[in-house]
């Protein structure tokens, strides 16, 4: 099982922090809700007198019966509509006028989380699980439009109403009003508190199985060909069902313990409203009250239990956006390891010159992958990595681009150190060829373009020419428009390297990196690759890792590698003349 990240104490507590942290963002449109809070309170105004109309046409008509006047009630009537009509328009202005800032507090904060990830560091992104971090933002941002919603138009004006109609209630009618209302509102809120914090847990465990499932099938989807590979789509759908039934079971549950809440909900306001009607009815009975006054008191007590019915509902969704938002704003508060220096300059180029010296790095302490490696290439050279799988030729580009910084020693570019200079400027001046080219689900003509995004179609077009893929795009119906897949599912292993030979041309960098280029390629497609490789190599410094040996025969410095450490170095001709690891090495693939 794959489990989800989820916030554990959403069951026990509440963490009202995190409408201080939405605060700043809700800021950026004072006026409007200061305009939208005056809405809300001009709405429960009109509200409130809304039952006072309806007991003047009731008692209006009572006392005319006989004379057969109706133009006082028909005017009292008149003005219950335009009362209601009052409280849905101050409704609707202050939703329109509020939802503004809701919308611009969501895309801001969306922004700043999804910017956030990026600037986080490579470790963090192999260990994250994409369908649980994706839902967790979801769930966040649809916390801070719930919170933003309930929490403005739903909770304080409930309170503010119920203040207003007890105490409208104790003025005219007495104390015993009041207190059954007083009481009742308070029985209602506790135990629907109460019995929302016990079901909390079933809805947790929803949750947690709703993400684990979206997960593995996330997980499985985006590895669709390994699973086609080895036939476990079966495997696959019972592994899928077996988060299902979780999700089932945990839903079960919480569909019981919603009707113990609903189910006392219901009795508390059905004793109270019966108390009411009932002390109401007596009071009509002996003449201490008209039958505008007993229709008055039903009014309040429906509009008051109307919006409590829900709060349950509400107080569980507060509660659990609450937890989802400081999740999310959790991810804002992971810091990467790797970062910037606080006087970090950017780089200079000046011939592109790499040097590393006495370098040492590991994952993790107690398994050293680089062991005090020195080697350096000079502007323009083309300098080669070989080695058996694991000896830490592919950890050298993840050190050179910085997305680790080194344990001991040091990475220079031009004499400035790499952890001494913006990532930015650093990454910006190296250009790479990776052993597995993802590429985005858009066209041709993007994925290229993405080596450089200001590129005008023309570059593009000399980009395509340069990197062999001409042929290959004009034998395509929809040519550079077509849609490669996501991840490039759709193009071979050899026309994706051409198009990241492409973008890397786009971007035209200082020094260049293949890392195992051609290792899974044919014999023919190895070959249009090379071509494409040596056309664009012209002039820049170049590091190449290899596994195929024939293809970097004519670097000017071939470095061997075996478990972390530099074990040879030459160029080809001297490492072959040496019959050492190279040469076995050579022997072994010419054999093969």
């Amino acid at each position: 099982m794959r489990p989800s990240r989820f916030n554990e104490n959403e069951a026990t507590e509440i963490n009202w922090r995190v409408i201080k942290m939405l605060l700043p963002y809700m800021m950026e449109f004072k006026a409007r809700i200061a305009l939208a809070l005056l809405c809300l309170v001009l709405t429960k105004v009109a509200s409130v007198y809304l039952p006072f109309i309806l007991k003047d046409v009731v008692d209006t008509l009572d006392q005319q019966q006989e004379s057969k006047i109706y133009l006082v009630p028909f005017g009292l009537v008149a003005a219950y509509g335009l009362v209601r009509l009052s409280i849905v328009l101050f409704a609707e202005i202050r939703d329109t006028l509020f939802g503004r800032v809701t919308e611009r507090a969501i895309r801001r904060i969306g922004l700043k989380v999804f910017k956030h990830l990026h600037d986080l560091d490579l470790d963090f992104h192999l260990n994250r699980q994409t369908g649980g971090l994706s839902r967790d933002i979801d769930r966040g941002n649809s916390g801070v439009s719930f919170l933003m919603r309930f929490m403005v138009f739903n909770i304080i004006p409930t309170l503010l109403e119920i203040v207003m109609v007890i105490g409208i209630l104790f003025v005219n009618y007495g104390i015993w009003f009041a207190l059954i209302t007083a009481t009742s509102i308070t029985l209602y809120i506790l135990y629907s508190v109460k019995a929302t914090n016990w079901r909390t847990e079933f809805i947790r465990e929803a949750n947690k199985a709703d993400s684990s499932s979206n997960t593995r099938a996330i997980d499985s989807l985006l590895n669709y060909e390994t699973v086609k590979y080895f036939t476990n789509e079966e495997y696959e759908a019972k592994a899928y069902d077996h988060q299902l039934e979780n999700w089932e079971e945990a839903k079960k549950k919480n569909r019981l313990s919603l009707f113990a809440l609903n189910g006392g909900q219901a009795i508390i306001i059905s004793v109270s409203m019966t108390a009411m009607l009932g002390l109401a009815a007596y009071q009509v009975t002996y003449g201490h009250m008209t039958l505008g006054d007993f229709v008055l008191i039903n009014a309040f007590m429906m509009q008051l239990f109307i919006p409590l019915n829900f709060l349950g509902f509400i107080y569980r969704e507060v509660k659990g956006s609450l937890a989802n938002i400081e999740h999310m704003f959790g991810l804002l508060l992971k810091t990467p390891k790797v970062k910037d220096k606080d006087n970090a300059t950017e780089l200079t180029i000046n011939g592109g010159q790499v040097e590393f010296s006495n370098v040492s790095f590991a994952y993790d302490e107690k398994r050293p992958i680089i062991k005090n490696i020195s080697f350096s290439i000079k502007p323009g050279q083309k300098v080669a990595v070989v080695g058996e799988s694991g000896s830490g030729k592919s950890t050298l580009v993840k050190l050179l681009f910085r997305f680790y910084d080194v344990n001991q020693g040091e990475i220079t570019i031009d004499n400035q150190a790499v952890d001494q200079v913006s990532q930015h400027s650093l990454r910006k001046n190296i250009g790479i060829v990776p052993q597995d080219t993802v590429l985005f689900n858009d066209t041709l003509f993007e994925n290229i373009k993405y080596g450089n995004t200001n590129a005008t179609d023309a570059e593009v077009a000399k980009a395509i020419e340069l990197s062999h893929l001409s042929s290959f795009i004009a034998s395509l119906p929809d040519g550079d428009q077509t849609k490669v897949g996501e991840r490039g599912l759709k193009l071979s292993g050899g026309e994706k390297q051409r198009v990241a030979i492409a973008r890397t041309i786009l971007k035209n960098p200082a020094i260049l990196v293949f890392d195992e280029a051609t290792s899974s390629l044919d014999s023919h497609s190895e070959q249009a690759i090379l071509r494409a490789i040596q056309t664009v190599a012209k002039g820049h410094t170049s590091l190449v890792i290899a596994h195929r040996l024939s293809t970097i025969v004519d670097a000017d410095n071939i470095i061997v590698m075996n478990k972390g450490e530099i074990v040879e170095e030459g160029d080809h001709q001297t490492l072959i003349t040496k019959k050492e690891h190279y040469y076995n090495m050579w022997q072994l693939q010419q054999s093969s």
